[in-house]
């Protein structure tokens, strides 16, 4: 073999070596990626029997007890109507009190597990992340003085009336009380505070320890400390651009509170035909519908 000959070959030699070497990795990263792909499908799957196990089976949630502490010397289990909707992503503890129609969206955290009780009008709703909490009411078993608003004759660390909107990741923390109608806007806080009839609270504005009259508004990111300065906040008038958009916001939601009800309820249907056996042919049956759609074999070739 001549030399260009002999370069030729260990050159395609070189380049066999390599092309397999190449196919060789890929097919051991390939082979690594696909058990990756695997051992990360058996864990969704595992987190998705967790939470089915931890959650309610019906789609909805229904709230937790408290437990005994030193302020809270009661256990209370929280009273929802049968025609409000909890997300089972929600967080409702304790003394709480739930309207008809109330809609609570995912992550919200209603905690009646400290100060108590909590108490939700017919048709209000409380959006995303939205935290409705408050400081105990009850130290050594003898009522804490100013951690309460009374309504109606009752004492309520927390109380809300009805057709309220608690926009998303707002806070109210008491003692609070917001009376029917009202609009707390976006990350806005209500601590301290009560909130008149009618009244607005702008995205981002914060309310300590003041009263805003019914049918006034709170400016978006303002921080209202003084009781003085409260008294100033303006009227809502006609052209006010926000006058109405409570009533759209609690259509909205007290649709949401009847649909996913119904959906819920709709699932807890399911699901109890189908542990009586009425969902899903029997075993034997599918074998045979199996058996039909089968394609009939062909002749040998």
């Amino acid at each position: 073999m001549d030399k260009k000959g002999l370069v030729m070959a260990l050159v395609g030699g070189l380049v066999g070596s390599l092309v397999v070497g190449t196919l060789v990795v890929v097919g051991i990263a390939s082979t690594q990626s696909s058990h990756e792909v695997v051992a990360l499908r058996q864990e969704v799957e595992e987190l998705k029997a967790g939470l089915a196990a931890f959650g309610p089976q019906d789609g909805h949630g229904h709230g937790r007890p408290n437990v005994l502490t030193t302020f809270n010397t009661d256990v209370n289990s929280p009273q929802v109507s049968a025609e409000a909707f909890v997300d089972p992503l929600a967080s409702v503890i304790g003394d709480v009190i739930l309207g008809h129609e109330v809609y609570v969206a995912p992550f919200a955290s209603i905690r009646g597990d400290e100060g108590q009780p909590i108490a939700l009008g017919d048709e209000t709703n409380v959006q995303d992340g939205v935290v409705i909490h408050a400081l105990e009411t009850i130290d050594g078993g003898v009522p804490v003085p100013n951690r309460t608003f009374e309504v109606n004759g009752r004492d309520y660390a927390v109380y809300i009336g009805r057709k309220v909107s608690l926009a998303h990741q707002s806070q109210v923390h008491g003692p609070a009380r917001i009376d029917d109608n009202v609009f707390i806007g976006m990350q806005a806080l209500v601590f301290k505070s009560a909130v008149g009839a009618g009244a607005v609270v702008e995205p981002g504005a914060k309310l300590i320890g003041v009263s805003v009259a019914a049918g006034h508004y709170v400016p978006a990111g303002s921080v209202i400390t003084d009781q003085a300065v409260a008294d100033k906040l303006p009227l809502i008038t006609p052209d006010y651009p926000f006058r109405t958009l409570n009533d759209a916001v609690v259509h909205v939601n007290s649709s949401f509170a009847k649909g996913y009800a119904a959906q819920a309820e709709s699932v807890l249907v399911a699901r109890s035909k189908e542990g009586a056996g009425e969902a899903e042919p029997a075993k034997e049956e599918k074998v045979a519908v199996a058996e039909k759609k089968k394609p009939e074999a062909k002749g040998e070739h």
